[in-house]
Formats: structure tokens, C-alpha cells, sequence
């Protein structure tokens, strides 16, 4: 008896081995790409009247796709790929270069198993920006002003999260004379904006000592190496070039505080402060003698601070 009971259960322990050894007939569904993209621009102010909008540059988008779980966006192909999250498929989007403008809008649309499908839509846009006069007149003086990165200050420059709920440099700050020893060079530059015109405006920088930046893609600014760590290196400075005031694109609240108005640059080869930033330049709070300023990052997701002040 003994032995049959030990006959059964060795057939019933290959049994469980064969069995266990079976592969799983996993199935993956249905993974048909999202199609039937559909990119509507809504331009606010939009009508007979004003067929690119009210001069605000706001566009609502609401995109739909049959498939379709998840989107993202990137309103502009002339300025690289960026590619931004939409929740549920809407999104405002602020235009800021000035005048009548088109912009290539591409979107991307998830669906089941990581498929995707691509859409494209041109988008034209006008924008009417008349900065405050005080702010006009705080950064130039009614005519040439020189200003230059406040070292003496406690965050003259440092670095946070960009979104519209972070309005600081959370994440580091520069203590007094910090960069003094690595990089001097990031306080003896010299940027001098010039009215030139009514709404006309142009930007010098004066390097005497190199740029303080990233290297390669990390920085626009021409002759900067490919790669290398972050530092001063040589740079020629530039000859006056244009930039414009403009409505700010990055959606903090006037309280942040901010002045709702940007400095926006029309040179790759033009910086203030720090040559790894894009080139808005959002004025949070400008007096005779003081100048703060937030920008976007080269680095995806920073938003950096510059406190400046006049010679």
C-alpha cells in the first residue's frame, strides 16, 4: 500500500511540473493606433471681424481622436520640440511673438499598448502687446541703461520647478559672491538695453571675461564648446540686436508677483545672465534699482532667477 501511495504521488508531482511548465497564452487586444486626429484651435476674440483672434494671442486647443488615451502638444515647431502633456485634450496656449504669426502646431495621441499617431495643424495668431511705460522706462531709462547679476544679494541667481504654482528658486539659491571663485565672469558681464524708437528696443552684451553657461545643446550662444561642465567661456558678446516687451507666456499669477510682461529675445546668440535660458525672460519685478527676472530653462522642467542691478 505503501508503495502505491508513493507511485501516485510522483505521477501527481510530474503531473503539477508539466503543467506548471505550460506557457501562458497571454493576449495583447486590440492595438489599433489613435486615428481621426482632430487639432481645433479656438483663437479668443476670434470673428468677422478679427479672424486671428483679439490681438490677446490666447488660442483654447481641444483635440479628439478615436483611440485616443492620452495627448501631447507642441505649439511651436520653429523653436524646437516640446512636447507638453493635455489633460483630457485641452489646453491654452499664449502666442507672444508680436504682430501676424504662423506656427506650425504638431500633436501627438497615445493609445492602448504605447501606439501613436501624429497630427499637424497650422495655426496663424496675432498679438498686440503695449508694455506699462513705467516698465519701459525702468529698464532703459528713456534711453541706454546698463544693468548687470547683483552678487551682493543673497538669490541672485538660483533655480526651481517651471510651473505656475512654484514662484521661486525652491530648489537652490546662490548665496553672496557664491560664483565668484568658480565664475566670475557671471557678475562682471554687462547687459545695456536701449530705446531706440517708440516701440523699438535692442540689447548689448558686454563679456569681458567670458559667458557663464552649459555647454552644447544646453546653450544657443555661438563658440560655446560641446560639452564641458558649466562655466565662463569665451564669448565675443554681440553687437545691439533687437528684443521686444511681450505678454509672458508662463502663466503665474500677476500676485507671484509678476509684471505679466517679458523681455523677449530675437538673437540665439543673446543672453542676460546666464547662457542656458531660453530666451523669454519674464519680468517679476522691476524698480529704478532693482531687476528680478524668471526664465524657462534649456533643461527641460527649470525655471531660473536673476536679480540684477543698474551701474
Amino acid at each position: 500500500m505503501k508503495a502505491l501511495f508513493k507511485i501516485a504521488a510522483a505521477v501527481l508531482l510530474i503531473l503539477t511540473v508539466v503543467i506548471s511548465c505550460k506557457q501562458a497564452d497571454y493576449s495583447m487586444g486590440d492595438l489599433t493606433a489613435p486615428s481621426n486626429i482632430v487639432i481645433d484651435a479656438q483663437l479668443v476674440g476670434q470673428d468677422g471681424t478679427h479672424p486671428n483672434g483679439d490681438g490677446s494671442g490666447d488660442v483654447n486647443f481641444v483635440i479628439t481622436a478615436s483611440n485616443g488615451l492620452s495627448y501631447k502638444i507642441d505649439y511651436d515647431a520653429a523653436d524646437g520640440i516640446n512636447l507638453d502633456f493635455l489633460a483630457s485634450g485641452r489646453g491654452l496656449k499664449k502666442y507672444t511673438k508680436l504682430g501676424l504669426n504662423t506656427y506650425r502646431v504638431t500633436v501627438v495621441v497615445y493609445g492602448k499598448g504605447g501606439t501613436s499617431s501624429t497630427a499637424t495643424k497650422d495655426v496663424t495668431v496675432q498679438s498686440n502687446f503695449v508694455p506699462d511705460p513705467t516698465i519701459v522706462a525702468n529698464l532703459t531709462g528713456g534711453g541706454t541703461k546698463t544693468w548687470y547679476v547683483d552678487k551682493d544679494v543673497a538669490g541672485h541667481f538660483g533655480v526651481g520647478p517651471w510651473s505656475t504654482t512654484s514662484v521661486t528658486p525652491e530648489w537652490w539659491a546662490a548665496a553672496p559672491n557664491e560664483k565668484v571663485a568658480c565664475c566670475n565672469c557671471f557678475y562682471t558681464a554687462r547687459f545695456a538695453f536701449t530705446k531706440t524708437g517708440a516701440t523699438s528696443f535692442t540689447l548689448t552684451v558686454t563679456t569681458p571675461d567670458g559667458a557663464f553657461t552649459k555647454t552644447g545643446g544646453l546653450t544657443t550662444l555661438p563658440g560655446i564648446p560641446g560639452s564641458g561642465a558649466e562655466a565662463c567661456y569665451s564669448y565675443g558678446g554681440s553687437p545691439a540686436t533687437a528684443f521686444n516687451f511681450v505678454p509672458s507666456s508662463s502663466g503665474i499669477a500677476a500676485n507671484a508677483p509678476s509684471t505679466k510682461t517679458a523681455i523677449e529675445l530675437t538673437s540665439n546668440a543673446q543672453f542676460i545672465g546666464y547662457g542656458s535660458l531660453q530666451k523669454e525672460y519674464e519680468i517679476m519685478v522691476i524698480t529704478p534699482t532693482y531687476l528680478y527676472l524668471r526664465a524657462r530653462g534649456t533643461e527641460t522642467g527649470n525655471a531660473w532667477y536673476l536679480k540684477l542691478k543698474p551701474m
